[in-house]
């Protein structure tokens, strides 16, 4: 008896919010007598003022937990999606690539976290992409000699992971790593990477896809490097247009002049 009094003094408002939360999302059938008390609570609800004298809007409780119940949309598309590819080569600064890109409607910055820093380095180490922008990052890494008794890091897991962070931006701007530590509600992590290993003397199709990357990665570096053309006014349009004016002035000019000869 007693747990049906504290029941019957939990809220409306609480009843009523969890009420419309479930009947969306299940399918089973209910009693009359819940759907006429849902009706009723509904009923009592609308148009009265609360205690502070604002009408009570639950719909807008109702949109708040449902969307925190939704997926994250991601900001950033990765490729490879879930791992970091290297070639296992024992005392080599060995790299891999992963591309880029931007899927939402506003500019996003991205940085990389390691568990390695030591060992561990990202080129370029965050950028900010325009929607629809993406790029290659090159990652690097040292690979250490296995220890006598230990495995080689092929036939193990590697303990090393990178995380991808994303953060929204109003516009272009130049990439400044302070500014995930400014805005740290505003960033998500969009994914966690793993590392795995290559064996260099086997063909494989990731060894394939990450050899060609690498070339990708390197020639959108190059091209980086170059300076903007200048699509501006050229000055040689302009001597063209200035020789022929003073072209068609000294024309004129003779012509006024045989003219006064021929008069004269």
């Amino acid at each position: 008896m007693a747990i049906a009094n504290e029941k019957s003094t939990n809220p409306q408002s609480e009843a009523k919010v969890w009420g419309l939360f479930k009947l969306p999302f299940r399918h089973t059938t209910q009693s009359s007598s819940s759907l006429g008390a849902m009706h009723s609570l509904n009923s009592s609800n609308n148009g009265i003022p609360n205690g502070d004298g604002s009408n009570s809007h639950p719909s807008g409780s109702v949109s708040s937990v449902a969307r925190s119940l939704l997926p994250r949309r991601r900001r950033l598309r990765l490729d490879p999606a879930t791992k970091l590819y290297f070639p296992y080569e024992p005392g080599k600064q060995v790299r891999s690539a992963i591309r880029i890109k931007n899927t939402s409607k506003s500019h996003v910055a991205f940085k990389f976290q390691t568990t390695a820093p030591k060992s561990c380095f990202m080129r370029p180490p965050g950028a900010v992409l325009a929607p629809g922008e993406s790029l290659i990052a090159t990652v690097f890494k040292f690979v250490e000699h296995p220890e006598d008794n230990e495995k080689p890091l092929l036939e193990q897991k590697s303990n090393v992971k990178f995380k991808i962070m994303s953060l929204k931006v109003k516009g272009p701007m130049e990439f400044v790593p302070e500014m995930f530590d400014e805005q740290k509600d505003q960033v998500a992590v969009e994914q966690i990477l793993r590392v795995v290993f290559l064996d260099v003397e086997r063909p494989s199709a990731a060894l394939e896809k990450l050899n060609r990357m690498l070339s990708e990665a390197e020639a959108e570096l190059e091209a980086r490097k170059k300076p903007p053309e200048d699509n501006g006014p050229k000055i040689i349009g302009e001597g063209l247009v200035i020789d022929e004016w003073k072209e068609r002035r000294e024309r004129y000019l003779a012509q006024q002049q045989v003219e006064g000869v021929d008069s004269a």
